[in-house]
């Protein structure tokens, strides 16, 4: 069996709901209701019939955990294959700076290895192996604080879009308002 949302449940905990589901088996053998078994194994009558349903039309088998419906994971092999790709850098994967995104990386893995990650995934599978975030230690000896205290002050507010006024509108195409 394995539930839509996929649990998001431990092995152990996935293990008890097995559980559940096999002591339901005995009592469907055993003759007894919908609505006696979900009192007794304190459960929904529904989760009762969807397993009665799925004992019918496979047996017990059809009732067993198929284990996590986590994302394929890389091997350790492929996380050292990785590794080596990474550190080449984005430039020999054919991006023009010396930045690695989340986006790219990801772009990488499903390039090497055909294996789809979400940018969540990807961030954590990088996590998990050792890798973090980089930011840079220091500022940059081109960075020139005062010029950019003139942008933030002359510049940024004459670029900045105004606000429109919060007043109600129209959708009409012949209204003046609106052209």
């Amino acid at each position: 069996m394995r539930y839509a949302q996929g649990g998001g449940l431990t092995d152990a905990e996935r293990a008890t709901r097995e559980r559940l589901r096999l002591l339901a088996v005995e009592r469907f053998e055993g003759g007894q209701k919908n609505a006696e078994i979900a009192v007794a194994l304190r459960i929904s009558v529904r989760s009762v019939e969807r397993w009665r349903q799925a004992w019918r039309e496979s047996g017990e088998a059809g009732l067993l955990s198929k284990g996590s419906p986590g994302r394929p994971l890389l091997g350790e092999a492929q996380i050292v294959r990785l590794d080596r790709e990474l550190e080449r850098g984005p430039l020999a994967h054919g991006w023009a700076d010396q930045r690695w995104t989340l986006a790219r990386i990801k772009t990488v893995i499903g390039r090497l290895f055909h294996v789809s990650y979400t940018l969540e995934g990807t961030w954590r599978l990088l996590k998990r192996h050792g890798w973090s975030w980089q930011q840079p230690a220091r500022r940059a000896i081109e960075r020139d604080d005062d010029a950019v205290e003139v942008w933030k002050k002359e510049t940024w507010p004459r670029v900045r879009a105004l606000r429109r006024s919060a007043k109600p509108g129209s959708s009409s195409r012949t209204k003046q308002g609106n052209r």
